[in-house]
């Protein structure tokens, strides 16, 4: 699950994203005068692969361009006329190089470097149950109030989201789905408010509305259950409580079945439609898109699969939904000239690499408009593995942290929620950093129910808690060793953005 941002996630400059859409192929290009269909007799010797292929939106440029995909030895899987992208698998091993040259493509690329199979996450280190006696100790420290694993949430505390759940849980007109690896909705704090009807499985690029299909495989896919919890787990008397427990919930499912658990730019392009036009207010987006850790813009799959998503998502926020995403978990600095990429493409060999962050992006995290949040621990300092960067994260939030220790009955830094199977665990990562930025937002949403995403976001920054930049130097594992260097001021900085989200300020 290399892929899953409580894992490893990282983030981008906004204003350098911002040239993103002059520069991904969203204007006619020296394409536009090549041929209507592909010349060459395609070939089928080759591995068969995933692509996307990113179009004007005219019903007739894409009906000529299906005809291309055929004629190029490409099969049509679903094609996204508003946002004009269309999923394709071809066997050709030249379809990119023919169908790139086809009048009214933009850009075209595979998806991934591995044949199809039959039918990544950002949690950092494996996750630690909580077993029925360590349940019930926690249970018995329980306070009035609150719910019978909450003494353990030391996460909903350092946000205020314990005392602003008392005046204004939040509305159940408003939905987060969760982007992720499957959702257990008959988990009891997740089934009183879960959406089934803004659910799907989109794994393969083509939504899968199956009573159920939502659902992880098997207990191993217990990434997306997790997250939902610390959204909006109800409070009901059992188990722990979400940020936002009175919003709804819904999951739609973008990872491969297997023990890859790999996010493809299909099934993830699929997934923002999806959420988009069925009424999704936010997304939560707690991974990266597989194959490339990175996807630099030189290269032609690499940038349809920047072209493809950011079509994607920016068709979700004009439609009025906000994407929020993690910022990974590799300790970066985003706002650096060089990083080392050792993992791409993993769903094959990697190479490994040297990107520019500014020039090669994690994708969606990366993309404009989305919200890019870092993690932070119980003392409110930046997580260990938590990626960062001035102008490029926008919030930090509570995501856990081994290394510091909280006074709770379990003493464990990182973050509790549910598991599938009536379960529960503790994870830390990014990806438990931005499901917090998600239910704050879906308190400020339910509070003002008309805003934009734009909006959104700035009450998210507005009313943010900014602890500064370190006054020490960061050494986050405790080694001795310095491993950040945090630059800007109180107000804007690289390790919390705007700063640590409060649920409380968000709903008075």
């Amino acid at each position: 699950m290399a892929h899953l941002r409580s894992r490893r996630r990282l983030a981008l400059a906004v204003p350098v994203v911002l040239s993103l859409t002059a520069s991904l192929g969203f204007l006619p290009g020296a394409a536009s005068a090549a041929p209507l269909t592909a010349s060459a007799t395609p070939s089928a010797d080759g591995p068969n692969l995933a692509y996307v292929v990113n179009t004007r939106t005219d019903h007739r440029t894409i009906a000529s361009v299906e005809k291309a995909i055929s004629a190029a030895g490409g099969t049509v899987v679903i094609a996204y006329e508003k946002i004009g992208v269309i999923v394709v698998h071809s066997a050709n091993p030249d379809f990119g190089k023919q169908i790139r040259a086809v009048r009214g493509v933009q850009s075209a690329g595979a998806t991934r470097t591995a044949p199809l199979t039959a039918a990544g996450t950002t949690d950092e280190g494996a996750a630690q149950m909580l077993s029925a006696a360590e349940a019930a100790k926690v249970s018995r420290t329980a306070a009035a109030g609150e719910e019978p694993l909450e003494a353990d949430q030391w996460d909903l505390r350092a946000i205020g989201a314990d005392k602003a759940a008392r005046i204004n849980p939040g509305s159940k007109s408003v939905t987060v789905a969760v982007i992720d690896v499957g959702v257990d909705d008959t988990h009891p704090d997740i089934a009183p408010n879960f959406s089934p009807s803004q659910s799907a499985n989109c794994v393969g690029g083509k939504p899968d509305t199956t009573y159920g299909s939502w659902r992880p495989v098997d207990a191993d896919h217990y990434h997306g259950t997790h997250v939902a919890g610390e959204i909006a787990a109800a409070r009901n008397g059992i188990g722990v409580a979400g940020v936002a427990p009175g919003v709804k919930v819904s999951g739609i499912t973008v990872a491969e079945p297997d023990a890859s658990q790999l996010f493809y730019p299909e099934s993830v392009v699929c997934a923002f439609v999806f959420a988009a036009d069925h009424g999704v207010e936010i997304t939560n987006n707690s991974y990266y898109v597989d194959p490339w850790l990175y996807n630099c813009l030189d290269d032609p799959d690499q940038k349809a699969i920047v072209d493809a998503v950011n079509r994607a998502q920016l068709y979700a926020q004009k439609k009025g939904t906000l994407n929020v995403a993690a910022a990974g978990n590799s300790n970066d600095d985003l706002d650096s000239n060089a990083l080392e990429d050792a993992s791409s493409p993993d769903d094959s060999t990697a190479v490994p690499r040297t990107v520019d962050p500014h020039k090669c992006f994690d994708v969606p995290t990366q993309l404009p408009g989305v919200v890019t949040v870092a993690s932070t621990g119980v003392t409110g300092a930046k997580s260990y593995f938590s990626s960062y960067g001035k102008g490029v994260i926008d919030v930090a939030a509570p995501g856990g942290d081994k290394y510091q220790i909280p006074d709770t009955p379990s003493k464990n830094g990182r973050i509790l929620s549910t598991m599938p199977n009536n379960q529960y665990g503790f994870l830390q990562g990014t990806s438990m950093a931005t499901p917090h930025v998600a239910g704050v937002a879906a308190l400020l949403k339910s509070k003002y129910p008309w805003a934009s995403p734009a909006q959104l976001q700035a009450l998210l920054k507005a009313e943010a808690d900014n602890p500064g930049c370190p006054t020490a130097p960061y050494d986050g594992d405790g080694d001795g060793v310095v491993d950040a260097t945090c630059v800007g001021g109180k107000h804007v900085n690289g390790f919390y953005g705007a700063g640590i989200v409060n649920a409380l300020r968000a709903i008075k």
